[in-house]
């Protein structure tokens, strides 16, 4: 390592499918730009090797620490030991998402998975897509979006979701289910010693049931193919809770 003297800089830039960052930062007065490793991979490492606290998803704005080095070739220099400090731009905007948390962004694509790029601060939030939610299509990447923040309690993990999204017909299905309370005849897929898991809308919208913790406990064995009656008692797009029913 060619210096061991810790430097302060803000990233400028993020390629998130190369997983390098360009930082900016001073030295003699001058503006200099260096790029770094911030794969999760290569933040792991450094976790074991106790050189960071915590895994972070960077973002453009934040305020790191780190050192520089010879790359691996030996060619030029890079940033090394990358630690996340603050984003006063990401504090900005998550607060302001506790008063309005509508959003416009640009829909963005990394490899197989989706960002939503905020407009103003060009940070990037990874889009949190619902299981029974269609995968947005290429004609709609680099289209503006409306979008909230999600997780926002959690500054790494602050994600973005879409307020118009495309859900598949069962679970639009399912929903008219739970807002009718509608008794379902659903099919058992697979039994463990505590559960009991089924198809509720064709094989595409499941639940897990758990056993009945009855006292004294009901004998009854359950397989494979057998048929149970269900009521959906939560919905959401990221979470489905069943009961059975027992009568009527």
């Amino acid at each position: 390592m060619a210096n061991t003297t810790t430097l302060m800089g803000k990233v400028t830039f993020i390629n998130h499918e190369k997983g390098y960052a360009t930082i900016e930062y001073a030295a003699n007065g001058r503006t200099k730009t260096v790029n770094g490793n911030i794969s999760l991979k290569e933040q792991e490492k450094l976790k074991a090797e106790k050189i960071i606290k915590k895994l972070h998803h960077f973002h453009v704005g934040d305020e790191v620490s780190f050192v520089l080095a010879q790359s691996p070739r030996g060619d030029r220099m890079i940033a090394d030991c990358i630690e996340y400090k603050f984003n006063n731009a990401l504090d900005n905007l998550l607060t302001k998402s506790t008063i309005d948390n509508r959003l416009v962004g640009y829909l963005k694509k990394v490899e197989e998975d989706y960002f939503v790029k905020e407009t103003g601060s060009y940070i990037f939030f990874p889009l949190e897509l619902s299981p029974w939610e269609r995968r947005p299509s290429d004609t709609g990447l680099n289209e503006p979006v409306f979008f909230k923040i999600t997780n926002k309690g959690k500054q790494g993990k602050a994600t973005a979701e879409l307020f118009k999204s495309d859900y598949i017909p069962e679970f639009l299905t399912a929903k008219k289910y739970y807002n009718n309370k509608t008794v379902i005849q659903a099919e058992i897929t697979k039994v463990s010693a505590h559960a009991i898991f089924v198809n509720v809308v064709g094989e595409k919208v499941k639940a897990k049931l758990p056993m009945s913790n009855d006292a004294p406990p009901v004998e009854r064995t359950w397989n494979t193919g057998d048929k149970i009656l269900l009521r959906i008692t939560y919905l959401s797009p990221h979470k489905i809770v069943v009961e059975e029913v027992t009568s009527g």
